[in-house]
């Protein structure tokens, strides 16, 4: 365990994150934390995001033209996206929206160091200018902390390729299994992202990329995992120091006005809240709607929050109610289940309030938070089909949720842990811990 009695000195921190609100969010959390502590942190990041970070204190910095966009609209932005569904998403996205920008990322790195030394570098995982970066000796480089914003995407013989959402199997033929499974994810379905990885760190590394693309964290210097050991699979073979501080954004009071049904949630029912997040929710019939029509004929109040869509309280089941966004500090202590498409953020402000979860997304890293719902207890799984819930099914697990006290148990176990974790202040002692030891040449080094 990393000692607290450090040097009071400030630190010179660059935080780095891709222009996502997913990404960008937990971020802003840690940089104010690390700001009130005194310490000048600039946040390289798109010009969407400007105003959110200055209102943490922390110092802008753009990224350059053509490594930003607006992710309110990610199909405008890239065009040839649209359409895409399943691997052919995740392969079309990690290559066009994360890694080709990478070059250029790094080139904007570079010139922050050189403008001003830092004493450490904080990135998100998705940030794959980082990875150029850790294609460097050491001593050309400022120490690295990767910021896990997702599930702990480490490749190891325990666990299964990351994005597949395959829970780990033990003993000898779980190994066998991975083993197999990573080969294959990484050569056959992959393998195009990491020869296009493996050219760019020769063309502006000092050193070819030692690990896949995907598996670059286990490069850094730390990884601050923005969890609990409670709700990640355990791993015996990793190199890399991981630190869980427990989810870093659940402290804010809510500015959202409270809609004029709340009192409602005062009539002994339990409250079932659905909600599809604040990116996947184009279409309220992936999750939303089904789950009020399958709810329909419980004794319980469902409330959804549905973003900018405007639904006619007439065409609504008597038992629900909807707003465009809900004071999530107000409305998670009065929960009795939440049904997500398993948001990492949202799934662990579920937990940290004892809220047994129903998770069924299948795209991005929602897989593999559904996948550790049902792995820690704490919830159930439902895979969708085409894009879609079945009815029939999610009323099922609901009622089990409501009725199996197993679950409110584990989501309580894993609650007291991160009631426990330190949070965004716990980043500050892994920060001075690889500070210390990392070799004077490192801090503040910038091109070689």
């Amino acid at each position: 365990m990393l000692s607290t009695s450090y040097p009071a000195a400030p630190l010179s921190l660059l935080v780095c994150s891709t222009p996502v609100h997913g990404h960008v969010t937990p971020l802003l959390a840690v940089v104010r934390t690390l700001v009130a502590s005194g310490h000048e942190v600039r946040f390289l990041t798109g010009a969407r995001y400007r105003e959110a970070v200055e209102a943490t204190g922390a110092i802008w910095k753009p990224l350059p033209a053509d490594a930003d966009f607006d992710d309110r609209d990610i199909d405008a932005a890239f065009p040839g996206r649209a359409g895409l569904r399943g691997v052919d998403s995740a392969k079309w996205d990690l290559r066009h929206i994360f890694l080709d920008p990478a070059p250029s990322q790094l080139r904007a790195v570079d010139s922050l160091l050189a403008e001003a030394p830092v004493d450490a570098v904080l990135t998100e995982s998705m940030f794959f200018g980082a990875l150029l970066l850790l294609c460097r000796p050491a001593g050309q480089r400022p120490p690295v902390v990767n910021l896990g914003i997702v599930p702990l995407a480490l490749r190891s013989r325990d666990t299964a390729p990351f994005a597949l959402g395959i829970p780990p199997l033990p003993g000898v033929v779980g190994r066998i299994r991975n083993a197999l499974l990573n080969w294959s994810t990484e050569r056959l379905v992959f393998g195009d992202l990491q020869r296009q990885a493996q050219l760019l760190a020769a063309e502006v590394g000092d050193r070819a990329l030692t690990t896949h693309a995907m598996n670059y964290p286990a490069l850094a210097d730390a990884i601050v995992q923005f969890s609990v050991p409670e709700f990640e699979y355990p791993r015996s073979d990793l190199a890399v120091p991981v630190h869980f501080v427990g989810p870093v954004s659940l402290a804010s009071a809510s500015t959202t006005p409270l809609p004029e049904w709340w009192d409602d949630l005062d009539d002994r029912r339990p409250v079932v809240h659905v909600t599809q997040g604040t990116v996947a929710d184009a279409d309220l019939e992936d999750l939303v709607l089904p789950t009020l029509r399958a709810l329909a004929d419980r004794d319980v109040l469902v409330v959804a929050s549905v973003g900018a869509h405007r639904l006619q309280a007439g065409s609504l089941p008597a038992n629900a109610r909807v707003a465009p966004y809900l004071p999530y500090d107000r409305l998670f202590p009065r929960l009795s289940a939440l049904v997500t498409n398993g948001g990492y953020g949202g799934a662990h402000y579920a937990l940290a309030h004892g809220v047994p979860i129903l998770a069924t997304g299948n795209t991005e890293d929602k897989a593999e938070v559904a996948a550790r719902v049902a792995w820690s207890g704490a919830g159930l799984r439902l895979k969708p089909r085409s894009g879609r819930v079945d009815e029939r099914s999610v009323g099922a697990a609901v009622d089990r949720l409501l009725s199996e006290s197993s679950f409110r148990g584990n989501a309580r176990r894993i609650g007291d842990a991160i009631a426990s974790a330190p949070g965004s202040a716990g980043v500050e002692t892994v920060l001075r811990g690889v500070i210390r030891t990392a070799p004077p040449a490192r801090s503040g080094s910038a091109t070689p």
